[in-house]
């Protein structure tokens, strides 16, 4: 991996590149004197200019208090603009993950190719941390408004589903197959797990959320390793039960054609021309 340089504070994060500090600094330098807080989005983009609204306005503001109005106020959009690029704050939030998901990959380098998947998923997971990090009073926010709402719950997993799969390719891990789904799901809650410590942990170093992933992910080996094993251990079952069900279906279309054509077995049998 690239050399670490000092935590930045401002951030907490403490993994940050010196090749992805200098390319920030250099992207920036144009914009220095104005540049926010967060980062500034291009003046031409709208979806990109209310993605960051919506985030400044969650970052002091009750979720429920926020209006889709507002967020066009704060974007400096109209309301048929926002109309045109998002349908509601959910679909804002999932631009946000999108963008996220986009920093990541463009990050990611073939330095950790050889290493293990656990590490390779761990650096994966710290970057996108270190993406989130300007972020992280509105997403603590946003994330306690959520949790109590089923309904809202359900279509974060969704969400975070769909960006586990980058997430995981990213870190040079498959998801397809019979297992695949356990892996994303698995991605999700270590995800979730982690970033409840990582919302209170004000360590620059990160020190109390590295360790969080790392049980994390020592859990989720574990679980993979049973899965595994439960896989293996019902081929035989699975196989069976396969060819029974191959067998009916024959069965059901070869009654199918009788009921269809009666006469067909006449036709077929030779003694029928006697």
């Amino acid at each position: 991996m690239s050399e670490p340089i000092t935590p930045d504070p401002s951030t907490g994060s403490g993994r940050k590149t010196a090749k992805s500090a200098k390319a920030s600094v250099e992207s920036a330098a144009p914009q220095a004197a104005t540049a926010p807080a967060s980062p500034a989005p291009p003046p031409g983009d709208k979806r990109s200019r209310a993605v960051e609204a919506l985030m400044r306005l969650a970052s002091d503001r009750p979720w429920s208090d926020i209006e889709l109005s507002d967020v066009a106020r704060e974007a400096d959009l109209t309301l048929s603009e926002m109309r045109d690029l998002f349908p509601s704050k959910g679909a804002i939030l999932e631009g946000f993950t999108r963008m996220i998901d986009k920093i990541v990959i463009e990050g990611t380098s073939d330095d950790l190719v050889g290493e293990p998947a656990r590490e390779r998923i761990f650096d994966v997971m710290m970057r996108r941390l270190d993406a989130v990090a300007p972020y992280r009073p509105a997403l603590r926010r946003i994330t306690w408004a959520l949790r109590t709402d089923l309904t809202s719950l359900g279509a974060l997993n969704r969400m975070a589903l769909n960006s586990a799969r980058y997430m995981l390719a990213a870190a040079g891990v498959p998801t397809e197959g019979p297992l695949g789904f356990v892996k994303l799901q698995g991605f999700v809650l270590a995800q979730a797990n982690v970033m409840e410590t990582w919302f209170e942990d004000d360590d620059p170093t990160l020190a109390r959320t590295m360790a969080r992933l790392d049980r994390e992910l020592g859990r989720g080996e574990k679980l993979m390793g049973r899965a595994e094993d439960m896989r293996r251990l019902t081929a035989p079952l699975r196989a069976f039960g396969q060819a029974l069900l191959d067998g009916r279906d024959r069965m059901r279309r070869r009654s199918s054609r009788s009921e269809r054509d009666p006469a067909e077995g006449e036709r077929e049998d030779p003694a029928a021309a006697i």
